[in-house]
């Protein structure tokens, strides 16, 4: 039986691929990464009027505008009509702009603190209404139940 048999090493087969399937272009092109930064598209107009306010913010949270010279895989997405921003990145009223990675990662910290605070705030409200006849719990567990009653949390 084993007489039979062929080689695997000597069996060939031909490399069968998947039909790619279309899908919609991106509306924003991707800039090559950076190490050490991350990338964000800030708004800079909408419906042909400026949004300074806007920018300004994002300016002072540290983000900056992505230089198009830096960029010149993405010289022809260029759109820029804005003079303020004519040397970066602007396609659609958004700039891209860019932060280290550091500073993305303390705004995260921040924001997640924030949530923190405000979940202990809603629960301290809660609790002070707890009686000990008749007391409340705040369980934050949630379950999902499939088909016929089959917990899996």
């Amino acid at each position: 039986m084993a007489d039979n048999r062929t080689n695997r090493d000597l069996n060939t087969r031909d490399k069968v691929e998947r039909p790619r399937s279309w899908a919609p272009p991106t509306l924003l092109p991707d800039p090559a990464r950076e190490p050490g930064y991350k990338y964000r598209w800030i708004r800079v107009s909408m419906m042909g009027q400026n949004d300074p306010r806007n920018v300004s913010t994002k300016l002072r949270e540290g983000w900056e505008p992505v230089r198009a010279e830096d960029h010149p895989e993405i010289s022809g997405y260029l759109e820029n009509d804005n003079q303020r921003f004519k040397d970066n990145i602007v396609v659609g009223g958004l700039m891209l702009c860019k932060t280290p990675t550091e500073f993305v990662e303390q705004r995260n910290a921040y924001y997640q603190a924030q949530a923190e605070a405000q979940m202990r705030s809603v629960d301290n409200n809660f609790m002070r209404e707890n009686d000990p006849r008749m007391p409340l719990f705040s369980e934050r567990k949630s379950s999902v139940t499939f088909g016929r009653g089959n917990q899996q949390s």
